[in-house]
């Protein structure tokens, strides 16, 4: 059954945020900051079991805003004799995630550790080092920087030189944060797409200012009494798009989202 733009607006979901870090005595913990996102270092691996928080940036008006790679980037660095290197890029899924690790991965390499994030699904490997000291910082300097459908794999060459575990979450969390700083990035801008029912003669005008509005239209097919319109508009001009149809069609036209 295909959802209307009314239930749409309603039933959004939106992240959760966390507050700050507090250490066991109620204090603000240590913490490292890539780019805003924050671990905190225990003696041997990071405290907390679970991911860091995905952050977003907010414009003034509240909404969040997301971004991705244009390209493929790499930086690279030598921290105590030991050479790491991080090459990050843009993924749609989890199969290109999966490739873009086969590809860039160095077998000769000591460790190949990487992470990488699509909307609330993430993974991320430490591939020997430590648990808790690469694959974890990785993903907060993706997340640091309101990055989204973004793989980071960090290859370190060993120099013989040991880091310790709060060494070895700077060295991955620091080279993966200087990558993604070089790195071009584009806004990621949430679409949804809905399917407008209209009379012919209302077709003409609501394609006319649909497109004046940036609105794309996807498709278009004719039935006996008018026509259908699949349209592709961003998800927070959601009840503007509603609003816009009914008022050029004097209410006729019916928009349901397609699922």
């Amino acid at each position: 059954m295909p959802h209307t733009l009314h239930s749409l607006l309603t039933d959004a979901t939106r992240p959760k945020f966390s507050g700050r870090a507090l250490g066991r005595n109620g204090r603000q913990s240590p913490s490292h900051l890539w780019g805003g996102a924050m671990l905190r270092l225990g003696k041997q691996s990071i405290e907390d079991d679970e991911a860091p928080p995905f952050r977003y940036q907010r414009c003034q008006t509240g909404k969040q805003r997301m971004f991705t790679l244009q390209r493929i980037e790499t930086s690279a660095q030598e921290i105590r004799k030991s050479r790491f290197v991080a090459i990050a890029g843009s993924i749609d899924d989890e199969q290109a995630a999966k490739a873009f690790l086969a590809a860039h991965s160095e077998p000769a390499a000591n460790h190949n550790c990487w992470a990488w994030r699509i909307g609330q699904t993430y993974r991320f490997n430490d591939d020997g080092e430590p648990s808790g000291t690469a694959g974890k910082p990785i993903l907060a300097a993706i997340d640091g920087q309101s990055l989204d459908r973004v793989v980071v794999v960090v290859t370190r060459w060993f120099g013989g030189v040991l880091l310790g575990s709060g060494g070895l979450i700077r060295a991955y969390g620091g080279t993966a944060a200087l990558c993604l700083r070089a790195a071009e990035k584009v806004e990621r801008v949430e679409t949804h797409r809905a399917t407008v029912a209209c009379d012919f003669a209302d077709l003409a005008l609501i394609k006319a200012r649909l497109t004046a509005r940036g609105i794309a239209i996807a498709s278009e097919s004719f039935t006996d009494t008018g026509a259908m319109l699949v349209i592709d508009f961003r998800k927070d001009a959601a009840e503007a798009t509603l609003t816009l149809v009914s008022d050029l069609s004097r209410g006729r036209a019916i928009v349901s989202l397609d699922t």
